[in-house]
């Protein structure tokens, strides 16, 4: 038996409490109904809630284009990979079975701001459990991130200088430590460190349906049109019986 997906709201971003402040704009400013903000990091705050087709809108943090919309819809986060300017945000998940185990997927995509250069690569740490709490320690050029929560790291992406990285499908599987837990996110590129090329990182459909693959619509297409024969077969046997 599978494992139930993890009852997280507002899943594209799209219910925000501050509606006179339209994306694309800082996560803070468009407040995202049923999320949350993290502490800042000491350098500033770069995460973003985008809505369609502003990813690459040089006015405020634009990536290198072309840059695909997420395949679920609706808007999505964007956030600097750069440990010093970023914070996580997060949700706090009721209802939960201690000990039991939930599937969370969300789409993953990466790119890099206009402006810079050089190869970067990014990934969300996603940490699941009751403190909601990420400790970020920087030094020497580079960072590391504990918590007290589990952690589970999406699949590395390795972006080219320059340039993007494709909208991905990650799945992953998290324990509930208490009837109410809390789902954490944070940014991370070019493995902590601080160099500022810099990494971007995005992030959509928190728990939506899987787009069907192109092989799957063919399976659809060939089911239907076999349902159709079989529909045309017994009107002929009909009209042979009459």
């Amino acid at each position: 038996m599978a494992d139930p997906f993890l009852p997280v709201s507002n899943l594209t971003f799209t219910d925000v409490n501050t509606p006179s402040t339209p994306p694309k704009a800082l996560f803070s400013s468009v407040n995202p109904a049923d999320w949350f903000r993290g502490q800042p990091a000491g350098s500033g705050d770069l995460v973003f809630i985008d809505a369609p087709g502003t990813a690459t809108d040089d006015t405020v943090y634009g990536v290198y284009g072309p840059f695909a919309n997420p395949p679920p819809g609706g808007n999505f986060v964007q956030a600097d990979g750069n440990p010093k300017y970023e914070s996580t945000f997060e949700q706090t998940i009721t209802g939960l079975t201690p000990g039991e185990q939930y599937t969370l997927s969300f789409w993953q995509a990466a790119g890099q701001q206009q402006g810079f250069s050089g190869a970067t690569t990014e990934q969300w740490k996603v940490f699941f459990g009751t403190s909601g709490k990420v400790n970020v320690d920087c030094g020497g050029g580079n960072c590391t991130a504990s918590s007290t929560d589990a952690e589970v790291d999406s699949t590395l992406m390795n972006t080219p200088s320059e340039g993007s990285s494709a909208w991905n499908l990650v799945t992953m599987t998290l324990t509930a430590t208490a009837a109410t837990d809390i789902l954490t996110f944070l940014a991370w590129g070019n493995g902590g460190s601080t160099a500022n090329e810099p990494p971007t990182v995005f992030l959509a459909g928190v728990n939506t349906p899987a787009v069907p693959e192109p092989a799957s619509l063919s399976l659809v297409g060939v089911g239907l049109l076999g349902l159709g024969r079989v529909v045309q077969r017994r009107r002929a046997k009909r009209k042979t019986a009459v």
